[in-house]
Formats: C-alpha cells, sequence, structure tokens
C-alpha cells in the first residue's frame, strides 16, 4: 500500500491514501497495532488523522509506524472503493425514513432519476458506515449498490433540521442534531442517532450496516432530537473604564471573612447561584480527547492554562471543570447549605483582565479568596482577553459525558450554557489545601498576539508567496469557541480541487472559498473539506483563547523540536 505521511502540526500526521478502500484497509491495519501515545485515530474519505501524545509518542515514531503499517501484508482494497471494506459480517441497523427533503426533486433531476426511482434506489441499496465524523453521531455511509455521486450545495444551509437524511459525493447520511451543513437533504428519520447516555453513544459506527425503511409519516411518539443550543458569536459589551487591579493587603480583606476561613481540605456543602451569565458562560475542564473518530470535538477550556491554574490556586485537580466567561458580566452568590464559621467557599479568578468585586469590594485574579455565604461575586467586562476562568475549591460538579463535563457549543454535549437562575454545585475534587502564598505571576492579556505555526497537511494547495507569516492580522466578529475567522489578505490558491474530508483538530488553519482563514478552535468540527495550511501549535492555543474581536494577530514559524 501506497501511503503519503504529511504534517498535522506538533502532535498529528495525516496518512494519505489513494481511495476509500485503501483507508479502511490503513485504518484497521492502524488500530490493529496502535502503540501507547496514540491518541485519536480519525478515518475519513482518503485519510486517516493520527493524533499523538508526544510525551509518549514521538511524531518520528509515529511516522516510523504508520509505514510499517501500510507495508504489512495483507490484503488492501484498492479501485473502486464505494462500498468497499464492508463487513457482510457486521451489524445490521435499520433507520426509518420518510422521502420528504427540501431537495430531493432536485436532486433527482441531477442524477438523472424521478423523485419515486430515487427514494426506491436509495432504500434498496444496503449501506455501510465507512467513517464517522463532522458531528457526534454522524456516519459517512456508503453502498455498492448507489452509483449516483451527488454534488453539494454550492451555499451550505445555516441550519439543518435533526433527523434529516441527505446525499453529498458517494456517500448518504443522517444529521443527529441541527447542525450547519452543504449536503443535499431527501428525507427525514426518526432515529436516535446519538445518545451520550448509552454505553455506546453513536448508533453508527464504523462497519455498520445499514437500511432504509420507508415509512409514510415519522411516529407522533418518535424521541425529539433536541436541536442544540445555538449562542450567537459573542459581540463585546460596552466596556466602561474599569478601577485598577485592587493591591489590597490580606489583612485588608478581612471583612470578607479571610482572617476567620481556614485553608482547609474539605469543601462546604451549597449552591453557586448565577445572577446574570454575561454574553456566554459554560462549564469547562480540559477536554474529552480520544474521541474523535466518533465525531466528538476535543472541547474544553479555550485556555487550559488558565483553568489548570484556577484550579491549583484554590487546591483543586488540575482537571477538574470551572465555569469560562466570556467577555464578562458575569454575577452569582454563594449559597451555603449550613450556616457555621466553616461555610466559606474558596475561589480563584485567571485569564482575561477586569474588575472582580466581591460583596461590592474589589478582589485580584490569580489569588484564591473565601466566598462568604450569601456575598455576590461580580466579575465584569473584560479590558483585555476575551475569556475568563472562575475556579472553587472541588471544581463544579456535572454529569460527565464520554468521561468530561466539558460544554461542547456546536454539539449540544454537557451541561447547557449558564442562564440566570441556573445553579452550580462544588464537586470533591480536591488534592489538599488551598496553597499558603498568592505569588503567581499575572497581568493582562496582549492587544497583539504572536501565535507560532507548524506545518500544515495541505500547504502546498497554496502559492509560496502567500502573506499568512507577513501580514498582521485581525481577529473578526466571528470568533467564538467552534473558530476564529481573520480579516486579513486573501490566501491565494494553486490548486481548485475538491477536497474529500478529513479530520481536523483544534487550532487547524482551514481556508475556504473566499481565501480567508479560519482557525478551529475546541469546539470545532472533526472533520473538513477546506485545505489546513498550517496548524497553531498545541502551546500557542491558549492565546488565541484571549483573542477578542479587534485583536492583532502576527504568525511566526514554530522553532524546531
Amino acid at each position: 500500500m501506497t501511503v503519503r505521511i504529511l504534517p498535522f502540526g506538533d502532535r498529528a500526521l495525516l496518512a494519505e491514501v489513494a481511495d476509500l478502500g485503501a483507508m479502511l484497509s490503513l485504518h484497521g491495519r492502524l488500530a490493529a497495532s496502535r502503540p501507547a501515545g496514540v491518541v485519536d485515530l480519525v478515518p475519513a474519505a482518503r485519510t486517516v488523522l493520527v493524533a499523538v501524545d508526544p510525551a509518549v509518542l514521538s511524531l518520528a515514531a509515529a511516522r516510523a509506524w504508520i509505514g510499517d503499517a501500510a507495508g504489512a501484508g495483507g490484503a488492501d482494497v484498492m479501485g473502486d472503493a464505494v462500498g468497499a471494506g464492508a463487513d457482510p459480517t457486521g451489524p445490521l441497523v435499520e433507520l426509518p425514513i420518510v422521502y420528504d427533503g427540501a431537495d430531493l426533486a432536485e436532486t433527482a433531476g441531477l442524477v438523472g432519476l424521478g423523485t419515486a426511482e430515487l427514494a426506491a434506489r436509495h432504500a434498496a441499496a444496503e449501506w455501510s458506515v465507512a467513517f464517522t465524523g463532522f458531528a457526534p453521531g454522524f456516519g459517512y455511509l456508503v453502498s455498492a449498490d448507489w452509483p449516483f455521486p451527488v454534488p453539494r450545495l454550492d451555499r451550505p444551509r445555516s441550519r439543518v433540521p435533526a433527523g434529516a437524511v441527505g446525499l453529498a459525493g458517494p456517500f448518504t447520511g443522517a444529521y443527529p442534531r441541527s447542525s450547519p451543513g452543504g449536503w443535499r437533504l431527501i428525507g427525514t428519520t426518526s432515529a436516535v442517532l446519538f445518545d451520550p447516555a448509552a454505553a455506546t453513544p453513536a448508533l453508527l459506527q464504523p462497519g455498520t450496516r445499514v437500511r432504509f425503511r420507508p415509512a409514510p409519516a415519522l411516529p407522533a411518539s418518535a424521541p425529539a432530537l433536541a436541536a442544540p443550543y445555538a449562542p450567537a458569536a459573542p459581540s463585546a459589551p460596552s466596556l466602561a473604564a474599569r478601577p485598577r487591579p485592587c493591591t489590597e493587603t490580606p489583612e485588608a480583606r478581612r471583612g470578607l471573612g479571610a482572617a476567620t476561613t481556614s485553608r482547609r481540605v474539605g469543601t462546604p456543602a451549597g449552591r453557586i447561584r448565577v445572577l446574570t451569565p454575561g454574553p456566554l458562560a459554560t462549564v469547562q475542564d480540559q477536554g474529552r480527547p480520544g474521541a474523535l473518530a466518533a465525531g466528538v470535538a476535543v472541547s474544553g477550556a479555550a485556555d487550559r492554562a488558565a483553568l489548570r491554574i484556577a484550579n491549583r490556586l484554590v487546591g483543586t485537580d488540575e482537571r477538574a471543570a470551572g465555569v469560562e466567561i466570556t467577555l464578562g458580566g458575569f454575577r452569582a452568590v454563594w449559597d451555603a447549605a449550613a450556616s457555621g464559621p466553616d461555610t466559606d467557599l474558596w475561589f480563584a479568578v485567571t485569564g482575561a483582565w477586569g474588575a472582580i468585586r466581591l460583596g461590592g469590594r474589589a478582589v485580584d485574579p490569580y489569588v484564591a479568596h473565601p466566598w462568604p455565604s450569601g456575598a455576590e461575586l461580580e466579575i465584569d467586562g473584560f479590558d483585555h482577553g476575551a475569556r475568563a476562568y472562575l475556579a472553587v475549591r472541588g471544581g463544579i460538579a456535572a454529569s460527565a459525558v464520554l468521561g468530561s463535563r466539558a460544554t461542547d457549543t456546536l454539539a449540544g454535549l454537557g451541561p447547557a450554557p449558564l442562564a440566570a437562575g441556573a445553579t452550580l454545585a462544588p464537586a470533591g475534587d480536591v488534592t489538599g489545601p488551598v496553597p499558603p502564598a498568592d505569588l503567581h505571576p499575572w497581568g493582562p492579556p496582549p492587544g497583539e498576539v504572536e501565535v507560532a505555526l507548524a506545518p500544515g497537511p495541505r500547504a502546498d494547495w497554496f502559492a509560496s508567496s502567500s502573506p499568512l507569516f507577513d501580514a498582521v492580522w485581525t481577529v473578526s466578529p466571528q470568533a467564538d469557541r467552534v473558530g476564529i475567522r481573520l480579516d486579513g489578505p486573501a490566501l491565494p490558491r494553486v490548486r481548485d480541487d475538491e477536497l474529500p474530508s478529513e479530520g481536523m483538530l483544534p487550532g487547524a488553519i482551514q481556508v475556504p472559498p473566499d481565501a480567508r482563514p479560519v482557525i478551529l478552535g475546541p469546539d470545532g468540527p472533526v472533520t473538513g473539506g477546506y485545505p489546513v495550511i498550517a496548524v497553531v501549535t498545541d502551546a500557542a492555543r491558549d492565546l488565541l483563547a484571549q483573542a477578542r474581536p479587534g485583536t492583532r494577530i502576527r504568525f511566526r514559524h514554530a522553532r524546531p523540536a
């Protein structure tokens, strides 16, 4: 098997083969010989994305492993790969479908069929899940019985309803949740395609056989597929002049209970009551790596280091959940479950720079403070940076989805974004006493950041004179946890091919047809069809978390490891 191994940043490689059948063969070999240190294996149309933990497995060792797997003995599936690799013994799933899609008639005309004939051919085919991605539970289905490649829409829909069944290229697939999409819609299914509470959350796994069973109408009792919450791209609130950071001594803070509260190991019972969440506040931890192949994004804190520091300041496990606050405007009250001397809740705020007040008095960021019951904590609009992190002793309690409490704003996994009236309880992720020293260095995030880039797999799709490293880019108002669109010069392409979908990671810089770069965020899609010119290094991703609309960005080449 011939494999081309391409760089994908400083923590991944992209193995490219000739076609879908060869990809299935390679993915099977890699999965069967997977060494320690491989975090994710993400199959796609002609590629397998291999994400690694370089502390365990170096990229050089991963490259050698991929090469050995590609050269190993065994039958390859090459040539016409549509439907290739299907396991005739794989589990069979039947999906009820009503052929009522908005694009049914137009799609039938594109492939030279009538609408009834297209529906009949689609239902008669036996499909197989070649790979999953794009969204949790979304399977890319192929069939040797389906000879009709269908072009994607010229302009993707901003919202495709949950349960919609579509066609694109040689694939068919069903949308597990309401989401953007450019597939041509031919029908609707009532099947629950992704249930995060199930032992196997995704109904459609690679290798699963699928048949569509026509139904006269969707049953009225069909389980509802809830649309995800879709927070608007944050825009900066009006920011008035803010007070300078508090420089009070610990003795001066005794009015807030610092002198009478011990830095104990336990944490009190009670609830944090949210009064106002600001533009967007979500529960985040260090994310859920290892689930990309199921279409589940890494998610987690955008500024991972800031959340880790906040947790350490209150004696909490670095991996514990906290609250990510976008652009400030957050207010909450701690309500202890009982009265007494040990009811204060320790907290710390890190990340973006803005005024913080507890009980009406200014307090410092990057310092642990006791939060008396009944006192209001106010994290005002930020003067610098985009995201602050509120950590409380013990972490934030929330149900884990695939091992993480993180909110995924694109897929709708994890706790819902916080709203006025929401309550949060401390968890038990305590590691020891609250550290006695408040010495962590801190300062405002800069208004212009320099971001290190490692090579991307499709850099050769762009002109050598590309201004990527020469221009000063500006974060546009289209910036959120899914991605950051940059304003600046065009990045001209030297290839006009349509790129088959391939795996993506946070920090990947995609270049869509308008030639302006988009940096994928922690909630970004796990597969994509736009070429990746470069990838933000893992260490530099935290800098981007604090880039708000208007922030200037310069890119530089990452130093060799």
